[in-house]
């Protein structure tokens, strides 16, 4: 005898074997019972809930002979017609192939005929969007008014698609998609009766890869049960057959981006192809993971949410505390936009390894996640004790000039000698300058917290006097110029200044030009003041 797929062998044949759709179950039980049938349904939803299965239980139900408590009896010779297909009361149409005036014309004209046996005959139009606009029309009358003994049940994955005409005369149930524990339950109880040792967890990676759909979880377990015929059904099984990746690879993954490393992402990425893993699900997966890590991020008793292992579970939450929520939303946006992308792509390891790099160099972007995710950066570099250091050609120069690029005068000094100290360029400099540049580092603490995100930046910055007494202050790049370099920010920082020595400081910032130094561009104020308490200023011939 000829095998049977799964999902056909043990396609439900009455109310109570569809599962994960009692809200759309029960209220078509009692309309048969209280014999209130309407003549027209709608029924949509994704791929594989039971809106078919559903309509042919629903077709058997109300031409049974004798039915129990709203379900067909199954026994009766009308049940055992419509299930076996060989009905002339239940018609099924494929409305991809059959989706032209002609084809309702057809159905419009057999309507006249009323059934040869049974109540009710029931038609059952499959993807019903898929009819053209001639076809709905064609369709209106008959469904408003058909004759007593019709029933129309319309089944589409696509329900935008359906004219408002059409809706408005059909009771529309909107079929959910079914959950995890309900497809893995359903799962198990199967194997039983099958007799097939199937491990729990993979049972459980089937019922999510189903994605919400009964059929789809059936076809794949249909489909790893055959590859490892006869033998126990593991995880690692499931994982080889369908290309997936277990969750400790995208543990080693999502460290090799926190830690920034390129060249162990690209290193790992090249074993999963070599392993032959489907791409395109693994980057549905590893955005799946990182979602998980969000959710433990940002909620308490998260358990029951989350569909890991315990012992994944603590790993996830160890990673948590490693970084934070908006670097998470900036991965997992960089992933869901390449799961759009990789679908159609001809490059697809190319695609993602573009991705992997974004994750680790944010400087690749500039939109305003990567731009904060560049400031922790640098912050946690401060944190570290990370300093660049000058060129050594600066730095073992005999002599510099420190010159500001505004016409102000200079510092000259010879390396290992006491610095000498222009006593006029002293005088020069506005009092209220002097005290922002002895007072700095108290200003940027003292100032509120709409400032934290450029606190970081204004620590690493150097001050300078500009043409027409202005405060310079000298960012390291011009990255963190461009973000310091707004209207908010300046009116922000001169607010705080004044708070803090009681008089107005007009602020302009600067970034350091490649290639040169800061000592040989401007005149380091905040260290020429500190240095005039404690150093002794020789007077130049």
């Amino acid at each position: 005898m000829a095998y049977t797929a799964l999902y056909r062998k043990w396609r439900p044949a009455e109310f109570e074997d569809v599962k994960g759709q009692d809200h759309i179950v029960t209220t078509l039980k009692n309309q048969i019972k209280a014999d209130r049938v309407g003549h027209a349904y709608l029924f949509c939803g994704t791929r594989g809930t039971g809106k078919t299965t559903v309509a042919k239980i629903f077709a058997k139900a109300v031409n049974c002979q004798s039915p129990v408590d709203g379900s067909p009896c199954n026994e009766c010779a009308t049940c055992r017609t419509i299930g076996g297909g060989t009905s002339m009361n239940v018609i099924e149409i494929d409305a991809a192939s059959n989706n032209g005036v002609d084809n309702i014309r057809e159905i419009r004209d057999e309507v006249a005929y009323s059934p040869t046996e049974g109540k009710y005959k029931v038609y059952i139009i499959d993807e019903v969007h898929m009819l053209s606009t001639g076809a709905f029309n064609a369709l209106l009358k008959t469904l408003e008014e058909p004759p007593p003994y019709v029933i129309f049940i319309l089944a589409t994955t696509e329900v935008h698609k359906i004219p408002i005409t059409i809706l408005s005369r059909c009771q529309r149930y909107d079929f959910r998609r079914i959950t995890i524990d309900i497809i893995s339950d359903r799962l198990s109880e199967l194997m039983k009766e099958e007799k097939i040792e199937v491990e729990e967890r993979a049972i459980r990676y089937v019922a999510k890869a189903a994605d919400g759909s009964m059929r789809d979880a059936l076809s794949l377990l249909d489909q790893c049960i055959a590859f490892y015929l006869g033998e126990s059904l593991t995880y690692d099984n499931v994982l080889e057959v369908l290309g997936a990746v277990d969750t400790e690879v995208f543990s080693r993954f999502l460290d090799g981006v926190l830690k920034k490393d390129v060249t162990s992402l690209i290193g790992g990425l090249e074993k999963l192809i070599i392993q032959g893993r489907e791409l395109g699900q693994f980057v549905v997966d590893f955005t799946w993971y990182m979602r998980n890590l969000l959710l433990v991020k940002t909620s308490d008793n998260i358990e029951d949410v989350i569909d890991v292992s315990s012992d994944s579970l603590v790993r996830l939450k160890e990673q948590a505390e490693q970084t934070d929520v908006d670097t998470l939303m900036r991965y997992i946006r960089i992933f869901s936009e390449l799961s759009g992308q990789i679908k159609y792509a001809s490059q697809k390891r190319v695609q993602i390894e573009i991705a992997l790099v974004k994750l680790c160099k944010p400087a690749m972007e500039t939109d305003m996640g990567s731009l904060l995710d560049r400031i922790r950066s640098i912050e946690k570099q401060l944190e570290d004790g990370v300093i660049t250091a000058a060129p050594a050609s600066e730095a073992g120069s005999s002599t510099q000039y420190a010159g500001g690029p505004d016409g102000s005068a200079g510092v000259s000094h010879a390396a290992g000698e006491k610095k000498k100290l222009d006593p006029e360029m002293l005088k020069a400099v506005p009092e209220e300058i002097k005290q922002v540049a002895m007072n700095w580092k108290s200003i940027i603490n003292s100032a509120p917290d709409s400032m934290n995100p450029i606190k970081g930046i204004l620590r690493t910055s150097r001050l300078s006097l500009g043409g027409d007494n202005k405060l310079l202050v000298i960012a390291e790049d011009p990255t963190r110029e461009g973000f310091l370099n707004t209207e908010d920010h300046k009116r922000e920082l001169e607010e705080v200044i004044a708070g803090k020595i009681n008089k107005t400081v007009e602020v302009e910032f600067r970034s350091m030009e490649k290639g040169k130094s800061f000592e040989n561009s401007y005149v380091d104020i905040e260290k020429l003041f500190k240095e005039t308490i404690n150093m002794e200023i020789t007077v130049e011939e």
